[in-house]
């Protein structure tokens, strides 16, 4: 009985506080490998140009007991395939249309300008960010290591640039390819330390600490030509 009642009042001081700190856990996936900038890949075949209205970018920053989601829009796109194969493409990210899925004041006069800031994106300064893909695999999962992401058939390789910085990144992603329509879905962690992103990324800060690890999850759709 005793602990029937702590079960509950623990459930219920967790409803009370989740619009102030969340009851969560951060959100988890694919463990992306990051390494130096590589060659992007030559470009041939068929162009697939990217939906950027149904097309969306969702990352997911997180500290101690809260997580913060939100999107970015694609400012343009484009996927080349030859022989059902993809054989390169380049995104472009609009990091001022950032939008927070959290409401009220606090997030959106507060937390969103500070993300906008030079402690992170530096908005004003690289209102975009760029990913071009260097390689794509096919992606073959193992005992120790299996994709979140059900039915992942690809490896994706790419540059990001974010800032002025430029890292090379690995991920697993579904990709389905047909005559003319290409999607693809991904979703995958990435430390932010590797684009200069290092505010708040103190422990002894205590609850005020800021994750390194941030969770980015890619919905993209694409028409031929």
């Amino acid at each position: 009985m005793k602990k029937n009642v702590l079960s509950i009042a623990a459930s219920l001081a967790c409803a009370a506080s989740l619009l102030l700190t969340g009851c969560d856990q951060a959100p988890k996936g694919d463990n992306a490998t990051i390494k130096d900038a590589q060659q992007a890949s030559d470009a041939a075949g068929q162009t697939f140009a990217v939906d950027t209205q149904n097309s969306k970018i969702r990352f997911t920053g997180n500290g101690v007991g809260k997580n913060h989601p939100g999107t970015f829009r694609l400012a343009s796109g484009s996927v080349a395939v030859a022989g059902n194969q993809i054989t390169g493409g380049q995104f472009v990210i609009d990091i001022k249309s950032m939008e927070l899925e959290e409401q009220g004041e606090m997030f959106q006069t507060k937390l969103k300008p500070h993300l906008m800031s030079g402690d992170f994106f530096d908005a004003d300064k690289f209102g975009t960010a760029k990913f071009e893909i260097t390689k794509v695999e096919p992606y073959q999962a193992s005992d120790q290591q299996k994709s979140l992401v059900e039915g992942a058939n690809f490896n994706v390789s790419g540059n990001l640039t974010l800032k002025n910085s430029t890292k090379n990144i690995t991920f697993p992603a579904r990709i389905d390819l047909d005559e003319n329509t290409l999607k693809a879905k991904a979703n995958f962690d990435i430390d932010r330390r590797q684009w200069q992103m290092n505010y708040g990324n103190d422990k002894t800060l205590g609850d005020k600490f800021i994750s390194e690890t941030v969770n980015i999850e890619l919905d993209l759709q694409g028409k031929k030509g």
